[in-house]
């Protein structure tokens, strides 16, 4: 069993709250997503309110175990105070005797973010000394960073370890919920809409959700290797010809389980794609074989009204990965149009992480969905059925 912070008394406690901070800045420091930190909000203000003394602590970036200032999480430190309505104290390492003085010294309530855990080798290497320092700065542990909980990282597993109180936050309780409980008993119409580049990247996803699916929809360039496995030419579009016969595998599992499985059936081409500068070349709709010198970047009309009514029938709905190239506007029509759908879905809509979310937020209807995961990897990771670490560490007799 996993106790979630609603469950504990912690009052004048050290609290080592392991967040997901992992935010993207610009070239002048600056956040410009503020997702994951709104996610991490409930727990720290609960954790406030209930006069424990908030030790934060994330990695940002990959700094290889080196300082480098451009990954420093300082620039997270008033954002988080403006959205807290508290002062947050940002101490500039995460380990050592400064740090440990500086966090004996917190009163009740107060929050203190740790500077980036990964700018110590010791923190994806797990290292126990490094564990072991951290573990000084508190007395109970809570794990609220789901995006790196397939992780055995000194912070998401080691300090576990070594402190026998712990916790999960409220977002990694959501997360177990709608991940775990709501698709493993969905309502049902259960419809799954899986998209992005690799179908060696999901394979095991779908062959899970074969299990419990009623539909499952599939863009993105994923779609290709599907259309080889079914006979049908690609040209240069993004596919993996060495995957082909899984492709082949899951459409034929999908016909022996009743699943309705829903393929493109026109898709968006074009002769020249530049990702750097988000242009493409000549473009046009088709049914059927892709011309070579050509390459799919979107599902069509006729494949977005399918997917858009097989969406507004459902129950629940499980999206992971965008059906085209969004990022750039010309082939970003289908990728939205399936955003919306799920919005206005009357559905639990659960969206997986990654570029799912990203592709929410940028059309504008994020406030519509049920959730939104803030793990990308450790969604699908979760979704496949495999053991997450820093889950597994949480849980008590």
């Amino acid at each position: 069993m996993i106790k979630t912070i609603n469950d504990s008394a912690l009052s004048g406690k050290r609290v080592f709250v392991r967040v997901d901070f992992n935010v993207p800045l610009d070239s002048d420091g600056k956040i410009t997503d503020f997702t994951r930190i709104n996610a991490a909000l409930p727990t720290i203000k609960k954790l406030v309110k209930d006069g424990a003394k908030v030790v934060l602590a994330s990695h940002l970036g990959r700094p290889k175990g080196e300082r480098v200032d451009a990954m420093s999480l300082s620039p997270v430190a008033p954002v988080l105070a403006e959205k807290l309505g508290v002062p947050v104290l940002f101490i500039n390492d995460c380990i050592g005797p400064d740090v440990e003085m500086a966090v004996q010294e917190m009163a009740e309530g107060q929050v203190a973010l740790l500077e980036n855990l990964r700018f110590h080798k010791g923190e994806t290497d797990n290292d126990p000394e490094f564990a072991r320092q951290l573990s000084n700065l508190a007395e109970v542990f809570v794990n609220d960073a789901f995006g790196t909980a397939h992780r055995a990282h000194a912070s998401t597993f080691g300090v576990a370890e070594l402190l026998p109180t712990r916790y999960s936050g409220l977002l990694i309780a959501k997360e177990l919920e709608y991940l775990g409980q709501k698709t493993d008993s969905p309502n049902r119409p259960f419809t799954v809409i899986l998209g992005g580049a690799k179908v060696s990247d999901k394979i095991k996803v779908i062959d899970k959700l074969l299990d419990k699916a009623d539909n499952i929809i599939i863009g993105g360039a994923m779609a290709y290797t599907f259309a080889m496995a079914a006979g049908k030419k690609v040209g240069d579009s993004l596919c993996e010809p060495d995957k082909v016969q899984l492709a082949s595998d899951a459409l034929s599992k999908a016909r022996d389980k009743g699943v309705r499985f829903l393929l493109p059936v026109d898709t968006l081409i074009t002769n020249s794609l530049d990702f750097g500068a988000k242009t493409l070349g000549d473009t046009q709709i088709i049914e059927g074989d892709i011309p070579d010198g050509w390459e799919g970047v979107d599902i069509g009309p006729k494949t977005i009204e399918l997917y858009t009514d097989a969406v507004a029938g459902a129950k629940t709905v499980l999206w992971n990965g965008p059906m085209g190239v969004f990022e750039i506007t010309d082939s970003s029509k289908g990728t939205f149009a399936v955003a919306d759908a799920v919005a206005k879905s009357d559905s639990t809509s659960i969206i997986g992480g990654g570029d799912s979310v990203k592709a929410i937020n940028s059309s504008g209807v994020a406030e519509q969905v049920s959730f939104m995961s803030t793990g990308g990897g450790a969604s699908l990771e979760f979704l496949e059925g495999k053991e997450l670490p820093g889950v597994k560490i949480l849980e008590q007799d």
